[in-house]
């Protein structure tokens, strides 16, 4: 009778991904030799040929092609077995592994994982980067979700799902002292200093519309990535900040900072991004879930907005 052999269909998958016995061979620290008879030993498993052979290299066949979309399914559950074992490294801790990228709002990123914070029995694990980085650790296994303020693109090969958990008008924000010059927004800032995020961020695509709407230039201090650092930036006050007042949520409410101009035509959002997993870590959902509750019971809070000219509104936290 015959069975199927882990180890074979794991070699098998990393062929069928380099189409090359020798490279395959040097990825797993096989002989090429040894790696033939393996594949060999899994097609005769098989009763069919999972490649044609090429000068130039391998070939799937249509069984190949097959067998790999098994192959696939197969090493991702066990892949996800293996995940979903580490996570219970004792019977009462559960370890939670997050990405953040690295322009998100470090005080939304601590409101979202506070439900968990001096849980004696969660271990947290943060890891910061770009989107790109996160996603490729959460496709290894080794984040269980990614927050992003952008959404993903889902597609057969990463199959992400994409959780709206909140968002936020934008606003130009400063030392106090600039909320008396009475700036009308955008007609008025060809002169003004700003700090800004960059352009892969989707507020500053927005903003950069409203100004060349307006036919102004903008005198551009900084641009920054990092929102850390861009509330740093705000906080020396040399001219004003584009930033979602949670970034600077302490700086405004002790009044070293003020919100000049909210600009509701542009908001950010901000997303959970988690695989499609059997075994999902629960800790995922309820953070997902509370962090949505947040967010409705600030819309049902929301204030009247200001008239952009002469008020200061009141920041959103």
């Amino acid at each position: 009778m015959n069975f199927l052999n882990y180890h074979h269909l794991r070699y098998f998958r990393v062929i069928a991904t380099e189409l090359n016995l020798t490279r395959a061979a040097r990825k797993l620290s096989l002989s090429p030799p040894a790696l033939s008879v393996q594949l060999k030993q899994l097609e005769e498993s098989l009763g069919h040929a999972l490649f044609d052979r090429h000068h130039g290299g391998l070939e799937l066949t249509e069984a190949g092609r097959m067998a790999l979309d098994y192959a696939d399914v197969i090493g991702r559950a066990g892949e996800e077995l293996m995940d979903v074992m580490s996570h219970r490294v004792g019977a009462r801790r559960q370890i939670l592994r997050m990405g953040a990228v690295a322009t998100l709002s470090r005080n939304f990123l601590l409101q979202f994982v506070s439900p968990v914070l001096n849980r004696p029995e969660v271990e947290l694990v943060l890891r910061s980067g770009s989107l790109s980085e996160l996603l490729l650790a959460m496709q290894a296994h080794e984040v269980d979700l990614v927050l992003s303020n952008v959404a993903v693109h889902r597609d057969a090969q990463t199959p992400w799902h994409n959780h709206r958990l909140a968002d936020q008008s934008v606003a130009l924000v400063g030392k106090p002292e600039w909320k008396k010059k009475r700036l009308r927004f955008p007609r008025d800032f060809a002169d003004v200093p700003l700090v800004l995020p960059g352009h892969e961020n989707s507020a500053r695509a927005g903003f950069d519309r409203l100004l060349a709407s307006a036919g102004v230039r903008p005198l551009i201090m900084a641009e920054v990535d990092d929102m850390a650092m861009l509330r740093l930036l705000a906080r020396q006050g040399g001219g004003l900040a584009l930033v979602p007042p949670v970034v600077v949520r302490d700086e405004i409410a002790n009044g070293s900072l003020v919100v000049t101009h909210e600009i509701p035509e542009i908001r950010e959002t901000f997303h959970a991004v988690t695989p499609s997993r059997r075994f999902p870590n629960p800790l995922v959902g309820e953070l997902i879930e509370a962090m949505k509750a947040k967010g409705m019971k600030r819309e049902r809070k929301k204030p009247i907005q200001g008239d952009r000219t002469a008020k200061t509104p009141r920041a959103h936290h």
